[in-house]
C-alpha cells in the first residue's frame, strides 16, 4: 500500500479507520483520498483498503 507517496508494508483488508488508528491520526482532523477519490468520513468504517491502493492523508493544522 502506498501512503502519501511512501510504500508501507501493511496488510490489505484494513478499513480506513483502522489505518488511521495504526498511524495515530484522528479521523476528524484528516481528509483521506483512496485511488484519487476523496472518501467521506462516514465511510471510513466501511471502506476496505487493498494492498495495491494509493492513499493520501491530509492533516489539518491549527494556527493563526
Amino acid at each position: 500500500m502506498i501512503i502519501n507517496g511512501k510504500e508501507m508494508n501493511l496488510p490489505g483488508g484494513l478499513t480506513i479507520i483502522e489505518l488511521l488508528e495504526k498511524l495515530n491520526l484522528h479521523k476528524d482532523r484528516v481528509v483521506v483520498e483512496v485511488n484519487y477519490e476523496i472518501v467521506a468520513k462516514e465511510q471510513y468504517v466501511e471502506t476496505i483498503l487493498n494492498a495495491g491502493d494509493q492513499v493520501e492523508i491530509v492533516s489539518f493544522v491549527g494556527g493563526g
